[in-house]
Formats: C-alpha cells, structure tokens, sequence
C-alpha cells in the first residue's frame, strides 16, 4: 500500500500543490493529470523519494518512505519523462548499466529478450546517439521488462514519442504488472485505456 497524507510541494518561491492525499493499493493504476507546470513531475520525485515534500508523509507498507530508504526503493521502479540513455553505449550497454545500477536482473538473456520486446534487438549493438528519439525511448522502457518484482512503478510520460506498436507494448507490460498485484503510478498526456482492477486519478489542476 502507498499511503500519501496531506502532501505540499513547494518549488522556489511556488507552492505547487498542498493538502494532497490518496491511497493506492495492489493492483491499482493512479493517473497524475494536470497542465504543465502544476507539479505532476515533481510529485513522482516526491514519490520516488528524490524531492522532500514541504509538508506532509509518503509511506510503504505503513512505513515512511524516508526511514528505511534502501528497502523502499528495492520495491520501486522509476523512469522519467526523459530517456536518460547514455549517447556512446550501445542499446545493450545502457540497459545492463541501468538495470545493475538498480538492482535489477542484469544477465545477457533477459536484457536480449527486454530489447526483443521492444522491437530494437536489432540495434542493441549500435551506440544509442546513432538512434532515433522513439528507439531511445524503447531502450530506457525495455527496463520495465526486468522489473517484473518491483511492486511499485511510477512512470513520468511512458508513452511519449512511441509508435503505435511500442505503446501497445507498453501498455501490455503495465497492465500485466498490475494484474500480477502491483501498482502503477503514471503522468500521461495521451488517452491510453489501460484495463486495471482498480482506477485512481489525481488532478493537480483542480
């Protein structure tokens, strides 16, 4: 369970958002909407435990976030709205770093089939500069195939600059995640119907 309680962001001189409170429970989809600029993106920082809220708690499992942060984050997934690849390291390379560098399964043979899925296996050798914005993308969600035992994701912007057969996929890996017991936590710009047991949604606009 991710318990938010009275939850303030403050950036610079702004408050973004104060007072805000929520539950997500296993199989629960929680869509952040909002327009630009009303916090979305600084509230899976808060999440993810990378931006002290001004006010208020976050906790997991009935345990604040920020006590027992190493063990937080073994059940967490986080991936930004931007690639974050690296330009000289090949699809491969960039995927095994990411993955080893969060703990995640990093061998040959679920990194190849991560890249399979996404549909860039055939360019898993080429350094990531050599590729297109949408194949970029691929490389930084092929990580969500290895996260099949984090229990918690929060994406920021999943499905941007992806093709209709990414996004597709994409959607897949979400709502076979949620249907496995976990629990997704999502900005999006874009109408994707994702099929969950359980449909939250937060409107930083209101």
């Amino acid at each position: 369970m991710l318990a938010i309680k009275q939850l303030e962001c403050v950036r610079g001189e702004r408050r973004l958002f104060a007072n805000l409170s929520f539950e997500a429970a296993p199989h629960t989809l929680l869509e952040v909407r909002g327009p630009n600029g009303s916090g979305k993106t600084s509230l899976l920082r808060n999440l993810c435990g990378l931006l002290p809220p001004a006010a208020g708690t976050i906790s997991w499992r009935g345990n604040d976030i920020h006590t027992d942060a190493d063990d937080y984050r073994s059940h967490l997934t986080y991936l930004g709205h931007l690639s974050g690849v690296k330009d000289e390291l090949t699809a491969t390379e960039n995927l095994r770093l990411s993955a080893s560098s969060g703990g995640l399964p990093a061998d040959a043979d679920a990194i190849d089939a991560a890249l399979h899925k996404l549909g860039i296996r055939d360019f898993r050798h080429l350094p990531c500069k050599a590729l297109s914005q949408g194949q970029r993308r691929r490389v930084a969600l092929a990580r969500l195939c290895l996260s099949a035992t984090r229990e918690l994701w929060i994406l920021d912007e999943p499905f941007t600059a992806l093709d209709v057969a990414a996004l597709a996929v994409i959607k897949e890996l979400v709502e076979s995640h949620l249907d496995r017991g976990g629990i997704v936590v999502l900005t999006t710009h874009q109408e994707v119907a994702i099929e969950a047991r359980m449909t939250r949604r937060v409107d930083l606009g209101q």
